[in-house]
């Protein structure tokens, strides 16, 4: 299966559409919990890179206070003072990803794929576009996910994207989707 495959596309579409309309009813409750727990936008806009390395927006329900660096999470000195008093939580469930649903309906994500990189992550963009990752539609889960998530360093985690960039397939992205289910469930993998 190709990163811009037809059936790989529609599966995308099909999934998104679906889940779109089983979560709309817990989107909006999430929604109405962020806006009443912090004051600011409900949704973050991320500034994230895409397929050949091209930036896009990616949203999230905000889990941070709307004053809080543009860095990655790990990078804040202390990440649980910039949480939001729902922050925490929504990170854990992995709620807080639910918006990225509309991401893979645009097709600037795909179900799996390699996360999309901070626009500033400049060590993660060269190694990824060096081994050839840059060239997949990222995804809202992927293999480094599912291995490791937020513990992992960053060539670690490139070299679980290049496995996928070299082995991808509609029955390793079926299995890597269950195990996202099963890793969301346990909150397995969750730094901050």
């Amino acid at each position: 299966m190709t990163p811009n495959s037809f059936p790989k596309r529609l599966f995308d579409v099909t999934c998104s559409l679906l889940a779109l309309l089983l979560l709309c009813i817990p989107m909006l409750l999430t929604a109405l919990a962020v806006r009443l727990t912090s004051p600011g936008p409900i949704l973050y806009w991320s500034d994230r890179v895409g397929k050949n390395n091209r930036i896009f927006k990616m949203p999230k329900f905000r889990t941070m206070r709307s004053d809080t660096p543009a860095v990655a999470t790990h990078l804040l000195d202390d990440p649980d003072r910039w949480l939001t008093p729902i922050g925490k939580f929504l990170r854990k469930s992995s709620l807080d990803e639910l918006p990225q649903l509309l991401s893979i309906l645009k097709g600037d994500m795909s179900f799996v794929g390699p996360r999309p990189a901070l626009f500033n992550q400049d060590d993660l963009i060269a190694l990824r576009t060096e081994q050839g990752v840059h060239q997949l539609v990222p995804g809202l889960t992927g293999w480094a996910q599912v291995n490791g998530r937020d513990e992992l360093p960053i060539p670690v985690k490139v070299e679980f994207d290049a496995y996928y960039l070299k082995h991808r397939s509609l029955g390793l992205d079926i299995r890597i989707l269950f195990m996202t289910l099963f890793k969301v469930l346990r909150s397995e993998g969750v730094a901050h």
